[in-house]
């Protein structure tokens, strides 16, 4: 299996590009803020056909390229329905006007074609096999993408803003909830297995095993109601 990734923009937002291998199709996801040039160059390296986008979630800096890149491969781009608003109203998302200087930049909107992520279901796409997970409390809309272990692959985790090395997504903009983030940790992540590899939104790679022994929110709520203080005070990170 091939993951090209690389963070994009101003807020660095990963994208990953993944296909089987070089030479054939694959699925873009998080093509962020001023993604589409390392999009256009890791698809000629690699001579990727990219045939869908996947969003983790909707906030702008991991949909700001959706329309060009989507645009350019003529393809659609998947997201839950409930964050599938902020593509065309980026600034209702965070409560705020994100500067019209970066603004000016941006083109806001949908992409021609848009396919809603369902939880609980498996796309077979670019001849991959990813299982989408709801797991609010960064947004409303916010899903993870489960790919099974293949051959000497451990499984892969693309868990968006939930879950970062050390780190969990921030919860104190509109559709942020930090109680409905731990209970997705605790249903999404908790149950996969230690060598499953966690590629984020943001920041290094990591794994579930690396999480659980050193994460405080992930320690939180491994050790349940009650059993090992709050998380509430350690770093956010993420837009």
């Amino acid at each position: 299996m091939l993951v090209a990734g690389f963070p994009a923009g101003a807020w660095g937002t990963n994208c990953y590009l993944v296909a089987p291998a070089a030479g054939e199709e694959c699925v873009i996801i998080d093509p962020g803020h001023q993604a589409t040039e390392g999009v256009a160059e890791a698809v000629a390296k690699h001579r990727l056909k990219p045939v869908a986008v996947m969003l983790t979630h909707g906030h702008i800096d991991h949909v700001a390229s959706v329309v060009p890149v989507c645009g350019a491969h003529g393809m659609p781009a998947w997201i839950h329905p409930e964050d599938r608003y902020m593509m065309s109203d980026p600034e209702k998302a965070l409560g705020r006007s994100i500067g019209q200087p970066l603004m000016g930049e941006l083109t806001v909107g949908e992409p021609d074609d848009v396919e809603e992520l369902a939880d609980g279901s498996t796309l077979r796409l670019a001849g991959l096999e990813l299982t989408v997970t709801h797991a609010p409390g960064h947004t409303k809309g916010s899903v993870t993408f489960r790919m099974p272990e293949q051959a000497d692959v451990p499984p892969v985790f693309f868990s968006g803003d939930l879950l970062f090395a050390g780190s969990i997504g921030r919860t104190d903009l509109p559709g942020g909830d930090h109680e409905e983030i731990l209970q997705s940790l605790a249903r999404v992540c908790l149950p996969l297995e230690d060598e499953t590899v966690v590629l984020s939104g943001h920041g290094p790679q990591t794994t579930i095993g690396r999480e659980r022994a050193t994460n405080p929110f992930m320690r939180e709520v491994a050790a349940g109601p009650g059993g090992g203080g709050t998380s509430a005070a350690a770093p956010r990170r993420g837009m």
